[in-house]
């Protein structure tokens, strides 16, 4: 059985989410969209590095929850002191 599973594709995609960073800061874009975006962008492409470039795909529950977790507080952080940066 063939695996859909393609490094290649994986680092195309985290390619042009970088690219795609890089014409926002060029554009000027600024403000809540952007900052959020940029995250997410962030966050998407730490997903890919934690699962397929780590390896971490198939490891334990705890080891994922552990990155994972690790992700989403830093991401929330970074949100969030933004936010209150613009009160």
């Amino acid at each position: 059985m063939k695996s859909a599973y393609n490094i290649h594709l994986i680092w195309a995609t985290m390619m042009l989410l970088t690219i795609s960073s890089y014409l926002i800061g060029e554009m000027g874009s600024g403000g809540v969209v952007a900052t959020l975006f940029l995250l997410l962008v962030a966050g998407v492409k730490a997903v890919l590095i934690i699962r397929d470039f780590m390896e971490l795909r198939g490891v334990s529950f705890l080891w994922r929850a552990i990155m994972y977790g690790w992700l989403v507080v830093v991401c929330t952080s970074i949100g969030i002191a933004y936010m209150l940066g613009n009160l």
